[in-house]
């Protein structure tokens, strides 16, 4: 009896890492509270005008931040 004709172990191929999906439920809730707070800055706006200066403000650098998060994220 000969051993040589033995299969040899085949090793899968490696598959580039996948990015993480987005769960729905955590997309919906983003969404929701990213409205939220549109909504209540958009009334601070209208009722209380002396404001619109600072919220613009926080506004900015809100957005600066979300902006660098998404860059940092899709790398």
């Amino acid at each position: 009896m000969s051993t040589a004709t033995d299969p040899q172990p085949q090793t899968p191929q490696q598959q580039p890492p996948q990015p993480p999906a987005t769960d729905p439920l955590l997309t919906l809730c983003l969404v929701i509270v990213g409205a939220l707070v549109l909504a209540t800055a958009g009334y601070m706006c209208l009722a209380h005008p002396s404001l619109t200066g600072p919220i613009a403000t926080v506004a900015g650098a809100l957005a600066a931040a979300v902006g660098v998060a998404f860059a940092v994220r899709r790398r």
